[in-house]
């Protein structure tokens, strides 16, 4: 990567102007509410826990209810920096720079942040904030009829796990599953987390402890399914430092924040896509693929969000 990674600041009028408007939630651009359930269920283990699953009626259902059902639990409030939030900003990667961090890449040692626009800082990166290694997520066994197991490789940073998986029947009914031992939709789960919330999570078996490396999804539930999509987030340690050090009046700040995540297709016909790979978006590699038609799982999880969308959540 070289001794200097170049920040250029942010071209200006790049983004829209922020306005007062608020969003109001509502129907279906057609002004029809949209079809079909949503099926949700949670907790690892070979077998589907009473009470399950909680079902959402679209059609049945107001916004305001749609989003109350559908909210699951979110990290506190983060404001990492941002066009428009401070007086100046600049990035890598950026239009003119943006090579790809090698996966032998490391962020230990020393660094300095210097520019024309913002104070010299300097912080230095220990090992626990250091890249997180990729997850390596896989189906050690099992299919959609019965229980399905994954596994991963142990992650050393990790402080905490999160799994979920989406899917569709051909009936119409969308199926969402999460590794939670609460209920739990899990679309506030699948990003950075703050420390603080990442260890209360896992104390409230929201999220699954550091030393987990497997979990089972319960038997049927993907059973009527094409596929199913799982996604997995691994939550690595905050990082927070002035410059200089403690002093009455800091000069700059850094945070460094972390998370590595991957996922898996399931799928029980010959057509699968990877029942045992796993993709990782660790560390900015890129990875590159021949253009294909999206799988009945893909078109699953596109579903979702175009469900999300309609309600504006």
């Amino acid at each position: 990567m070289g001794d200097n990674l170049p920040l250029l600041p942010e071209k200006e009028e790049r983004t829209r102007p922020a306005t007062n408007e608020k969003f109001t939630p509502h129907e279906h651009e057609s002004g029809e509410k949209p079809k079909g359930r949503m099926l949700i269920y949670w907790g690892c283990g070979d077998k589907v826990r009473s009470g399950q699953p909680s079902i959402l009626d679209f059609a049945r259902m107001s916004p305001v209810e749609f989003g109350r059902a559908m909210g699951g639990r979110h990290g506190s409030a983060q404001n990492p920096p941002a066009p428009r939030r401070a007086a100046s900003y600049a990035d890598w990667p950026n239009r003119e720079n943006s090579k790809n961090i090698p996966s032998e890449g490391s962020l230990l040692g020393e660094h300095l942040v210097h520019g024309n626009f913002t104070p010299d800082i300097r912080f230095s990166i220990g090992r626990q904030q250091d890249f997180m290694a990729p997850v390596e997520l896989s189906n050690a066994g099992g299919n959609l009829s019965g229980s399905v197991l994954l596994r991963w490789k142990d992650i050393p940073t990790a402080i905490g796990y999160f799994t979920m998986a989406t899917g569709s029947t051909g009936k119409g009914d969308t199926i969402i599953w999460s590794s939670s031992s609460q209920s739990e939709t899990g679309w506030g789960l699948m990003d950075y987390l703050p420390t603080p919330d990442v260890r209360r999570f896992v104390k409230e078996k929201v999220l699954m402890a550091a030393d987990t490396t497997e979990c089972a999804v319960p038997q049927g539930i993907f059973s009527e399914a094409q596929g199913a999509m799982v996604q997995m987030i691994a939550y690595g340690e905050d990082f927070y430092t002035t410059w200089p050090p403690k002093p009455k009046n800091p000069e700059g700040a850094v945070k460094v924040r972390l998370k590595s995540t991957g996922s898996l297709m399931l799928a029980d016909r010959e057509e699968r896509a990877g029942g045992r790979s796993y993709t990782s978006q660790n560390r900015g590699r890129a990875y590159t693929a021949q253009p294909r038609e999206k799988s009945d799982t893909e078109k699953s999880l596109d579903t979702v969000n175009k469900i999300r969308g309609m309600f504006h959540f």
